[in-house]
């Protein structure tokens, strides 16, 4: 298991051999071959994660409204569960449109660099 943990990050990002005599670890299809996809892709993958999480919030606060049965307590509660739903959601959002937005104005690369990693031959 240890040995597996070891290797793991040299499977993901391309490396073709792992530090063992005679194990060789081809490139992941689709894998990554520079920092910036690597970058991209998980932010990508958080995006999508807050996405999920923000739904789970928002039905959890529904349900919660709906079985409240009209107590006031209840009520807010839930109110307050959605209203932090969305504003992680704005957050999220507005930071990663704050990093766009830098890499258009000032043509620096935050996201999209292809900065290339070393594999051993």
């Amino acid at each position: 298991m240890k040995k597996v943990l070891v290797l793991l990050p040299f499977y993901l990002v391309g490396a073709t051999t792992a530090l063992a005599y005679d194990i060789n670890i081809s490139r992941p299809p689709g894998g990554f071959s520079d920092i910036g996809s690597l970058i991209s892709n998980l932010l990508t993958v958080a995006m999508v994660l807050s996405g999920l999480i923000v739904f789970a919030f928002l039905v959890w606060g529904g349900v919660q409204w709906i079985t409240s049965g009209g107590d006031k307590a209840g009520v807010e509660a839930a109110r307050n569960r959605i209203t932090a739903a969305l504003i992680g959601l704005v957050i999220v959002g507005a930071a990663y449109a704050v990093m766009r937005l830098l890499e258009a104005f000032f043509g620096i690369c935050i996201v999209s660099c292809p900065i290339k990693i070393p594999s051993p031959q």
